[in-house]
């Protein structure tokens, strides 16, 4: 007796599922190539790449390359981006005097030469303020946590539930 296609197994090689990031990555694309934007990845993890204090009051609008010509040399040289900026107010000055140490971050996360200078354009952030990041549990919410979780023997998942108990545990506004 066969089952019906329904009841089974999915098979892993014909599976359909993909994760939702390689799909967003997919769409999103072909709009910030449009920008001068070769990836993602430097709107997506801009935070990380500059840090939260720069982040916060900056994001990337878009990379400016030189303009090429037609026929190329062979000694042709490939000039860098400039990265253009958005920056709310007073901030402007702080992320021009940390523009050289930026232009290193961005650089070294995309892994070549690509930008060389950052233009600065003031204004307010058009993307939505990212929330911040929980504040790490007290020492007597984790000690409640892990003796709590004691009986489990398995290493890895003791840890995350430890720390799961001990968020928890310590309540939405930061309380025990």
């Amino acid at each position: 007796m066969t089952l019906p296609q329904w009841l089974m197994p999915p098979n892993p090689k014909k599976s359909r599922l993909v994760p939702l990031a390689d799909l967003v990555g997919g769409a999103v694309d072909p709009v910030l190539a449009k920008l001068g934007f070769s990836q993602s990845s430097l709107i997506l993890h801009w935070d990380d790449i500059v840090g939260e204090r720069i982040a916060a009051c900056s994001e990337p609008i878009k990379l400016q390359w030189p303009p090429r010509p037609a026929k190329r040399a062979d000694d042709f040289v490939v000039e860098p981006a400039t990265l253009v900026l958005r920056v709310t107010g007073a901030m402007a000055l702080d992320v021009q005097h940390e523009a050289p140490q930026l232009i290193a971050r961005v650089n070294a996360h995309l892994g070549w030469r690509a930008v060389g200078r950052i233009a600065i354009r003031q204004g307010p952030l058009t993307r939505a303020a990212r929330p911040r990041r929980p504040a790490p549990p007290d020492a007597q919410a984790l000690a409640r946590a892990e003796q709590a979780v004691a009986g489990v023997a398995d290493e890895t998942l003791r840890k995350a539930l430890v720390e799961l108990g001990a968020r928890a545990l310590r309540g939405p506004a930061g309380k025990a």
